[in-house]
């Protein structure tokens, strides 16, 4: 048996004992930068709705409120402790402050994106809360963005998992949505560093002139 069944069936297991609380605790732990598939869990807690176990008002509710929550807390640590780790990292690996200065500003421009997007991406949907954080995106605009993306998402993985787990079996509905995660995760790696190759290419080009 694969660790990708002996996982699922572990959060399957807790799921089945606690309910909404698994749900909501899996969730809010990932947000809070724990290595918990909050994805999975979500989707467990779905496909739980569509077999009538749980609510599927209650799973949705559950979901966006541990994502929400587990968000906030991520800004606040990001806003209050962030940067001053992020600058310990920085000496870590040689990188100078004025290059985090300016990743920091470039990430505040986009910020408002990052978090309401990042709710679809994994390792954003970890680091894109401190990151606003560090970046003093206003609390306000943050909350609104944060809620916008969690009940964005929430509501489709809840949605998906309660309609499509009850035709296929919840084994490859998770690994159909890893799939699309994966690939998902390289289109915005290249959207991402395809244009700054780019721009480094012609940066060269003109010093070359």
């Amino acid at each position: 048996m694969s660790l990708e069944l002996i996982l699922l069936e572990n959060i399957q297991e807790f799921a089945h004992q606690y309910g909404y609380w698994a749900i909501f605790l899996g969730i809010l732990l990932e947000n809070l930068g724990l290595p918990i598939p909050g994805e999975t869990v979500t989707l467990v807690g779905g496909f739980l709705a569509g077999s009538d176990e749980l609510s599927y008002w209650l799973v949705l509710g559950v979901a966006v409120t541990g994502a929400v929550i587990g968000a906030n807390c991520g800004y606040w640590i990001g806003k209050l402790g962030g940067w001053p780790f992020l600058l310990q990292i920085g000496k870590i690996f040689r990188i100078s402050e004025e290059k985090l200065l300016n990743i920091k500003e470039q990430f505040s421009q986009n910020a408002a994106k990052a978090v309401f997007f990042g709710r679809f991406f994994a390792l954003l949907r970890i680091f894109a809360a401190p990151l606003a954080g560090i970046a003093e995106m206003p609390f306000g605009k943050f909350f609104a963005y944060n809620l916008a993306g969690a009940t964005a998402w929430a509501s489709l993985m809840v949605t998906l998992a309660f309609f499509a787990g009850k035709v296929i079996s919840l084994e490859q509905l998770v690994a159909w949505v890893g799939q699309f995660a994966i690939v998902a995760v390289l289109i915005l790696a290249a959207l991402i560093l395809v244009p700054i190759w780019l721009e480094s290419r012609q940066v060269k080009r003109a010093a070359g002139e």
